[in-house]
Order: structure tokens, then C-alpha cells, then sequence
């Protein structure tokens, strides 16, 4: 994949990443007990959360180029695809997803957030570990509320227009 091809796939994971606990938080109750888990396991919440984020996309992009999908045909990706990444696939297998450079400066700050994570190993592995059970179980609650509707990147963003979470640009 070339670098303007794999920098436009970043930005439509990046979106998803972005989108995923807005959608998730519709339930109230949810957000509370993610922000106790993530306290329990001693990641602060306002980081944890900013992890989640990055996580989503970079599970979204590994997702997409196993199914050899370029940014455009993102749509069909299937959102359990996604959730499969995020605890099928390892830290440093994600990672390939990375651009070279980043459009949005938080999202160079999350990467290297991410990259310090997994490269550290012990605690932090952990808390990768942790968080990618974080974003699999985000990602299936949305699947569920997808039915009888096929559970896909494009139906997902069409829920998030609905529920007022995203307004196409």
C-alpha cells in the first residue's frame, strides 16, 4: 500500500477510533464501567480512553488490509473483523498499520503512546491486553444493536449520523 493510500485508510480508521465510545456511551452505564475498569487496572481514564481510540483504528486498518481493503472499500468491512483484530492480532502487528505521518497531532501522540505500551512489555502489555478486551467488547455491543442490519464500517457510521455522535464532512 502506498503512503497517500495507507494515510487515507488511517484517517477512515482513525474516524471509527474516534466515534466507537460516543456510540457505546448511548447506554450511560457503560461509561462508568469502563471508567472503573480502567481505574482498577490503574490506567488513567482520560489516557485509557485516548488508547481505546488509537487501539479501534489500528485494529480497524489491520482488519482492512487482511481483507486487502483500500480506504475507499472500507465500508463493507465487518465490525467483527475489527473486533477480531483487536485481540486476535498483536501489539506489534498492529502497529504496521501506522502511517508515516499523521494528520492529526493527537493522533501521533496516541501512536507513540501505543508503541511505548508495547514495547515496554510487563505492566504495560498488560494494559494493552486489557484494553483491546476494552475495544472488542465496545465494538460487539455495537454489532449487537446493529441487528437485523449487517454489522459493517458503513452501517456503523450510518447508527453514529442517527444518533447525532457524527455529521459527515
Amino acid at each position: 500500500m502506498t503512503t497517500p493510500d495507507r494515510a487515507l485508510l488511517w484517517r477512515r480508521c482513525a474516524l471509527l477510533g474516534r466515534i466507537l465510545l460516543p456510540m457505546v456511551d448511548q447506554e450511560p452505564w457503560r461509561q462508568a464501567h469502563r471508567h472503573d475498569n480502567l481505574r482498577a487496572w490503574g490506567i488513567g481514564v482520560a489516557e485509557g480512553e485516548r488508547l481505546i481510540e488509537v487501539f479501534a483504528a489500528l485494529a480497524a486498518c489491520a482488519a482492512a488490509e487482511d481483507a486487502a481493503l483500500s480506504a475507499a472499500e472500507l465500508d463493507g468491512l465487518s465490525l467483527h473483523a475489527v473486533a477480531d483484530a483487536a485481540t486476535g492480532k498483536a501489539d506489534i502487528e498492529l502497529l504496521v498499520g501506522l502511517p508515516d505521518t499523521f494528520d492529526d497531532p493527537r493522533d501521533q501522540e496516541a501512536a507513540g503512546f501505543f508503541r511505548l505500551y508495547s514495547y515496554q512489555g510487563g505492566q504495560a502489555a498488560r494494559h494493552l491486553f486489557q484494553l483491546s478486551t476494552e475495544v472488542r467488547r465496545a465494538l460487539l455491543v455495537i454489532t449487537e444493536r446493529s441487528r437485523p442490519t449487517s454489522a459493517t464500517y458503513a452501517n456503523f457510521f450510518r447508527q453514529a449520523a442517527l444518533a447525532g455522535v457524527y455529521h459527515k464532512p
